[in-house]
């Protein structure tokens, strides 16, 4: 029998004491049926309280016992390691949310207590293109029972005793029929100990150590981009016959606005090439004020295929760079990555690139990178090399993960029909999505590049509004990705 307007409390338990300081503060307690603890291990807990004990709690089976188990219209879920304190009318204030606008899961912003001191740290709006499983919902989130209970009929989780995935499976399952709304004000605190980088998890879908949870996150996200006929299916992609008509087979594309302190280092990278083919170097200067100017033109002067390009338009970000040298009469047949304060590994990695579009007829090719700081010293964590990729998948699994790898580099003229975002973060990612819509993509998972991290990188140390206004950027670039799919898909079925 349902509980009219009551919740279930969920609370993921790493800590006793914690779990226990959860509990005595929930408030509204005349709107909370049942508290259901989830552990790795027995706790002490009240005769009353209901314990799911799991060595996997975010699995189909544990999400699957927590949803049979509840008998209230909603379910409010508190995951995390940090202690949690809800606002005296936090929970009212999700029902009323999830009453309104019939929601299938309603999350809010957060204030982020150390000691002293509460900081604001907003969430950014659910759309349909976010898809990701590492989506920030805060700690605490209120689901609608039967909503979820849809999902154990429809879960592959569930059906694959899926040991990592329950919850991101639970989500998408609910998210392809109701609602995911958020409420644009705190509603909980969230209790910590240090301040956290909003990027420190910039590279953990890349840890080896992570791998069989990513395998299970992609079997999830390949199921629901299924069930929402955006998949597509590999034995679809074009095979392209390479048109000649160009001077240069090949172009490095190399995009700078102030830095002088690396410019050089960048270009003799491009320089030292040893290939069969003839190429150029096409370095678009948007406007550099600190002698970065003066660099590039000393250094073409001394080499004529070092094209040095000031566009026309102040206004360019980094896609819009791109776009200029790429539709340059003197570009090549391929435009291949060179950021100005990253380098090629060796003097052979423009002619590994350029023989695998020939080898996979790819329209793309990405290739591996290892991390350094300023001085090439290696740091952690280390080659980046994003074997989660498949030529059967990796196509679909990029709607998924934050970034496909480098360096990148594109068939000019497909790069010219789609064109580039006139935006400096995601405008690589964008392309690299609409062309595995249609084409192959070939990867090279051997590091030839390598990638300085520095204070001077463009997403070095972002401040949070920053770092969610990026993850808004790739969400949208994923709803739009994700419409395209199913147009196409409607025209052309899959197998």
């Amino acid at each position: 029998m349902i509980t009219n307007r009551k919740i279930t409390v969920v609370i993921y338990s790493t800590s006793n004491d914690v779990t226990k300081r959860i509990i005595s503060g929930l408030p509204e307690k005349n709107l909370i049926n049942e508290i259901i603890i989830v552990s790795k291990e027995s706790v002490e807990k009240p005769e009353e309280i209901t314990l799911i004990e799991s060595d996997y709690p975010f699995s189909g089976d544990t999400t699957r016992k927590i949803v049979k188990h509840t008998k209230t219209p909603y379910i409010l879920f508190i995951t995390g390691k940090h202690e949690v304190e809800l606002f005296e009318k936090s929970i009212s204030n999700f029902l009323l949310k999830m009453e309104e606008t019939n929601a299938g899961w309603v999350y809010s912003d957060l204030n982020e207590k150390h000691r002293d001191d509460f900081i604001l740290h907003p969430l950014i709006d659910y759309q349909g293109g976010s898809i990701r499983d590492d989506f920030d919902f805060g700690t605490s989130f209120l689901v609608n029972t039967d909503f979820a209970r849809e999902f154990l009929h429809d879960s592959i989780s569930v059906k694959n005793d899926f040991l990592y995935s329950g919850l991101y499976d639970l989500r998408l399952n609910i998210s392809r029929k109701h609602p995911v709304i958020r409420i644009s004000e705190p509603l909980y605190s969230v209790i910590k100990t240090t301040k956290v980088d909003p990027s420190e998890k910039m590279f953990e879908y890349v840890n080896p150590k992570n791998r069989e949870v990513q395998i299970e996150m992609e079997k999830v996200v390949t199921d629901h981009l299924k069930q929402i006929n955006a998949y597509v299916d590999s034995s679809s992609k074009k095979l392209l016959n390479f048109e000649n008509d160009f001077d240069f087979e090949t172009s490095i594309i190399v995009p700078v606005k102030n830095r002088v302190n690396t410019i050089d280092n960048a270009i003799n990278s491009a320089l030292k090439q040893k290939t069969k083919f003839s190429f150029n170097i096409i370095i678009v200067d948007n406007y550099s004020t600190d002698g970065t100017t003066e660099t590039i033109d000393r250094l073409s002067q001394a080499n004529k295929n070092i094209i040095h390009i000031v566009p026309a338009k102040k206004e360019l970000e980094i896609g819009g760079c791109w776009n200029e040298a790429i539709n340059h009469n003197a570009c090549g047949k391929f435009a291949v990555q060179l950021d100005s304060d990253d380098l090629y590994s060796d003097e052979n990695t423009l002619q590994k690139i350029i023989d695998k579009f020939y080898e996979d007829k790819c329209a793309m090719v990405i290739g591996s990178y290892k991390l350094t700081d300023y001085d090439l010293n290696d740091i952690s964590p280390g080659i980046i090399d994003h074997h989660e990729w498949t030529n059967e998948n990796g196509h679909n699994n990029a709607l998924r993960i934050n970034g496909l790898g480098a360096p990148r580099a594109f068939y000019t003229l497909i790069a010219r029909e789609i064109k580039f975002p006139n935006v400096s973060y995601g405008e690589d990612y964008a392309m690299g999505l609409a062309i595995s819509r249609q084409y192959k993509i070939g990867r090279i998972f051997e590091p030839i590049y390598l990638c300085r991290r520095w204070k001077g990188n463009t997403d070095a140390s972002l401040s949070l509004e920053k770092h969610n206004a990026n993850n808004y950027y790739k969400d949208s670039l994923r709803t739009k990705e994700i419409l395209a799919r199913q147009e196409m898909n409607k025209h052309h079925p899959n197998k």
